[in-house]
């Protein structure tokens, strides 16, 4: 959905519950989750940032994940995210460019809730027809007890969907690029101590 003026809650509500039960706009659902580094067809992006070191900063990190922290970049804004994070979830990711709203769609895939040698918390959303691309994204915050090193780590693989992002291609990829840094910044910034 695009729109000149910045829709209004009840609209993106409105918006979320008529595309609820949407498929998918892609075919390897899930792939996030054992993804090494190419998915045929698709740009794969990782990106990892360091956020400290012990329990107490990974705790803090899940918790920022559950608030969806790392949508705190300026420019983006999580609608749909208030309660909690939980598989089936429909979201859109609300983008204000060049004075234009665009509305795009998502659903949780899966949560990753593991404990270990690494501590992993976190989850993946994947786009719906609505959404300017095509793919999936997972969000995902990692304690290796051995060095005791907490990290937030942003795996994605994406395709242009729509026909503005395949038009605009090398400015979409430069939004990719630059909402990863933003996020990985917001990151450290919602578990600075």
């Amino acid at each position: 959905m695009y729109s000149l003026t910045e829709p209004s809650d009840s609209r993106i509500r409105s918006c979320l519950a008529a595309h609820a039960e949407d498929p998918f706009s892609y075919a390897a659902v899930g792939a996030t989750r054992t993804l090494d580094d190419s998915i045929e067809g698709y740009v794969v992006d990782h990106n990892r940032v360091a956020l400290g070191r012990g329990r107490a900063t990974f705790e803090m990190a899940k918790r920022a994940v559950l608030a969806w922290e790392m949508f705190s970049v300026g420019w983006v804004r999580m609608c749909g995210g208030e309660s909690e994070i939980r598989v089936g979830t429909t979201v859109g990711v609300l983008v204000r460019l060049l004075g234009v709203w665009s509305l795009n769609l998502c659903r949780v895939v899966y949560r990753v809730e593991e404990e270990g040698d690494v501590d992993c918390f976190g989850f993946a959303y994947g786009t719906l027809p609505d959404h300017a691309a095509s793919g999936e994204e997972r969000f995902l915050v990692r304690h290796d007890r051995a060095t005791d090193a907490v990290e937030y780590d942003l795996l994605a693989f994406s395709r242009p969907e729509k026909l503005l992002s395949k038009v605009g291609y090398p400015y979409a990829r430069h939004l990719q690029g630059r909402f990863a840094r933003d996020s990985l910044a917001a990151m450290v910034r919602a578990t600075a101590s």
